[in-house]
């Protein structure tokens, strides 16, 4: 999608530091932190939402991820959250995951 930000991210045409990566997915900090630790998970495909999703071994690649982050950060106690659609709080029309940590 052309005029996606985290599509644009991906393609490094805006820089940002992966704190994680794999062939699924990435994950970023949060540039607005709601938390402590606010990272998102990524899919690379881009798929709008929640509600466009196809093939659900997405949705278990991307928690095997959480898990893998979260070992990786030190995180063990947190909140994951995924808005779908614009009047649920979704700003960006990119599936992504919050994990959000104290």
């Amino acid at each position: 999608m052309s005029n996606c930000i985290f599509c644009k991210i991906l393609n490094k045409e805006i820089p940002s530091e992966f704190i994680y990566e794999d062939e699924t997915c990435f994950a970023i900090n949060d540039i607005n932190p709601k938390a402590k630790k606010h990272i998102l998970v990524i899919p690379k495909e881009h798929i709008e939402s929640l509600n466009e999703v196809e093939n659900f071994d997405l949705i278990k690649k991307l928690f095997e991820a959480i898990k893998k982050i979260n070992k990786k950060e030190n995180i063990t106690h947190f909140k994951t959250l995924i808005n779908t659609g614009s009047k649920a709080g979704q700003e960006v029309m990119h599936l992504h995951i919050h994990i959000l940590s104290d």
